[in-house]
């Protein structure tokens, strides 16, 4: 049990809810057997037999059952015929029960539950058995449902015995009279065995409640440690260099942007240091108002570094901030501005020349603003007095990276983490309330609506036809648009790469190892039928060229070339030399190209829903409207056409992290896994408790605040314990 279930103990086996509860159905006469349902009947076995089939090696049992108004068999096959055969002798009275079906013109009953009466079994007896819910487990091959299901009523019939002594109960008798729920023993005995659907709905209420209430009670300990942290007020100076970029912005600050900053800049004031969630529509302005967080820092003497996920995205933002900033960027440089700093980038890629002068202005506080990838990371990059790290598109990146740029502060660091779409894990978290979280959900005048549309290829192949003649309309209008592949398609790639995962760190160079994939990591973008190897970037480029897209200015991008080339692409895209760029996900985040509307998506079903609102984000960031086109060959019944059709429908981040967590589950939300197999949450569902949570936070917050070692809560404190291992304590103490 413990290899494949994790079921190691008997809290584990308690706690191992049934998924769902099957009914037996109604107390009905052979005469009267409705199809397809499931049913129990009272009858006496008339004969068995056991027969021999598939030249011997194969064997089933049929029973003829008889209750004088009709006949029934029942059939069954393997190993357990025999025994079956044993129990079920003619003249024997048992009641069965099953869905009914049809086998050569015979109403049967196959594989059925059974229990044999005496003659004295009563009414009451029979009619218990037929209204019984039976409880059906998360099982695998090795341990079947019926195997826990007898498991965990030996236990519970042990544990009556004793008057449940030993049993650990998380939650104070106060809070569970308030809130009316029941005893722990009580719930373990509902859930287990009910009588009712009322007793499943008493045993879940309770259950939830535990859950949420010890996890809220973990964070709120964190938080209250959080606030005992030191760290350096971090406050702009009158006069200083936030007030120099203000002046010369060329817009004017959405009201969002403006109160989002001021939560921002009320946390760096503090003297413990800011854990705050960014979280903002595609083209909502974060990475403004981050850098007016950098710059905040930066007059109060301390240093920002921007950690990006990509060499793309870091050259990116480098270039957007030091031209946002002008000559404020050229802090000590000739012609720069007296306030100013200099603003460094640090990649892996970089010259021995470039990336000493870089490590120099770092560790003598000449570069008040660094922006990198996990370069920075790196043991000998020094910073003279680290006060605010900001790290873009969070779930591109492990606790550990996260951590280990922390770590160079000589206090700890403010962190500002900024993501577009929540992956689950996120999103849980914060609804968790472990994060601060501000929300950017107002678009900057100017931007324009994304149409989105499915391209099913295989149901309409002139739909792709169409699709390529409106990248030919959109040129002509003088657009510009984007054909995003899965893989590269170079003689280099690994050709044994299985699953989305495995493909997207084959096949796109960019990301470092080690850090967390999106949402296809799971397996989550691939359907269970066979799938032919996914498009390339290369194949795709050739054949737009000669093909469909024949006369437009058509080049490709990846992740595998060189800085300079990949560099030398963007910049002529940016610049309207290209007409179409084809590329990987490397475009995902940060690119910023207003004249680019168009963006066609070929094998959408490959990407994550994050990725895919990350790309559509891509365009529309000028005044003309952006088209964005999901090919896929997926059927339309797959649940990769239906999360394609989601995207479609709705331009709504948070509706799409909602969409990719239920689909998902929220990952263990105090462990490293991203995906739902790990998940610290047995009852408790994010999205539908939502108010339980919120409730247990705030009964969580007012318990720590009032007794913060848990010293009046023996019981909370083992229950603590036990959910949080030596990992995931370190994991939740990193943050």
């Amino acid at each position: 049990m413990s290899e494949h279930l994790g079921l190691r103990t008997v809290g584990d086996l308690l706690h191992h809810y049934p998924r769902r509860y099957a009914e037996r159905g109604e107390l009905t006469r052979l005469s009267e057997l409705p199809l397809d349902e499931h049913v129990t009947v009272v009858a006496r076995v008339h004969d068995a037999r056991v027969h021999k089939f598939n030249r011997g090696k194969g064997q089933r049992l049929e029973v003829t059952l008889t209750d004088g108004s009709g006949r029934l068999q029942l059939v069954f096959f393997g190993r357990s015929v025999h025994f079956h055969q044993r129990q079920l002798l003619p003249g024997k009275r048992g009641m069965f029960a099953g869905k009914v079906g049809v086998f050569n013109h015979k109403l049967q009953l196959s594989h059925p539950d059974y229990k044999l009466l005496d003659e004295e079994s009563d009414q009451e007896t029979v009619e218990q058995f037929a209204g019984a819910l039976l409880p059906l487990y998360p099982a695998c091959k090795q341990l079947s449902s019926w195997s826990i299901e007898q498991s965990v009523g030996m236990l519970l019939s042990a544990l009556d015995a004793t008057s449940w002594r030993g049993l650990t109960d998380p939650l104070p008798n106060a809070l569970r009279e308030q809130r009316g729920l029941i005893p722990l023993p009580e719930a373990f005995e509902k859930v287990h065995r009910p009588r009712s659907k009322t007793d499943i709905a008493e045993a879940r209420s309770r259950l939830k409640w535990d859950e949420a209430f010890v996890l809220q009670v973990a964070l709120a300990r964190r938080r209250a440690k959080e606030t005992e942290l030191p760290a350096v007020p971090r406050r702009p100076t009158p006069g200083g260099l936030l007030e120099a970029f203000d002046e010369r912005l060329p817009f004017t600050l959405t009201d969002g942007q403006r109160e989002v900053s001021r939560e921002i800049f009320a946390d760096l004031a503090t003297e413990h240091p800011m854990h705050r969630l960014l979280q903002g529509e595609v083209g909502s302005g974060k990475t403004l108002v981050a850098l007016r967080a950098m710059l905040a820092t930066v007059d109060a003497g301390g240093q920002a570094a921007m950690l990006a996920p990509t060499e793309v995205l870091a050259q990116q933002h480098h270039r957007s901030i030091t031209e946002m900033m002008g000559e404020l960027a050229e802090g000590g440089m000739l012609g720069g501005a007296e306030q100013g700093t200099k603003v460094v980038l640090l990649t892996g890629s970089m010259g021995a020349a470039a990336r000493r002068q870089a490590l120099l202005d770092l560790v003598t506080g000449e570069a008040g603003i660094v922006v990198g990838t996990h370069a920075l990371i790196e043991d000998k990059v020094t910073f003279h007095d680290l006060g605010l790290v900001v790290v873009d598109e969070q779930h591109r990146f492990g606790v550990e990276q996260r951590d280990a740029l922390r770590s160079k502060g000589k206090q700890p660091p403010h962190l500002l983490v900024m993501t577009a779409t929540p992956i689950p894990r996120t999103v849980a978290m914060t609804v968790f309330g472990d994060l601060e979280t501000s929300v950017l959900d107002q678009l900057p005048a100017g931007r324009s609506p994304i149409a989105t549309h499915v391209v099913p290829v295989k149901d309409k192949p002139h739909f792709l036809t169409r699709a390529w003649e409106r990248v030919r309309e959109e040129t002509e209008a003088g657009h510009q648009t984007y054909v995003v592949c899965p893989r590269i398609g170079d003689d280099e790639e690994p050709k044994a790469a299985k699953g989305a995962g495995a493909q997207r760190a084959a096949y796109d160079g960019e990301e470092p190892d080690g850090f967390p994939m999106d949402e296809d990591e799971s397996g989550e973008g691939a359907d269970s039928e066979e799938k032919r190897p996914p498009l390339a970037v290369l194949d795709i480029a050739d054949q737009l060229a000669s093909g469909p897209l024949a006369g437009l200015r058509v080049a490709a991008l990846h992740g595998r070339m060189q800085p300079e080339a990949k560099d030398e692409v963007m910049q002529r895209f940016t610049a309207g030399e290209l007409d179409v760029l084809v590329a990987t996900t490397v475009i995902e985040v940060g690119v910023n190209v207003p004249n680019a509307t168009g963006m066609v998506i070929m094998d959408a079903d490959r990407f994550g829903v994050s990725q895919l609102h990350q790309l559509r984000g891509r365009v529309g960031r000028g005044s003309a409207p952006g088209l964005c086109l999901l090919v896929t060959d997926m059927p339309q019944e797959s649940p990769a056409r239906a999360r394609l059709e989601a995207v479609a429908a709705t331009l709504d981040g948070f509706e799409l992290s909602r969409i990719d967590l239920e689909q998902r589950r929220e990952g263990d939300v105090l462990g490293q896994a991203q995906s739902g197999v790990r998940s610290s949450l047995r009852m408790l569902a994010v999205i539908d408790d939502e108010e339980i949570i919120t409730e247990a936070r705030d009964e969580a917050t007012a318990l720590v605040a009032a007794d913060p070692e848990l010293t009046e809560h023996p019981e909370l404190r083992t229950a603590l314990d036990a959910l949080l291992d030596e990992e995931r304590e370190e994991y939740l103490d990193k943050g």
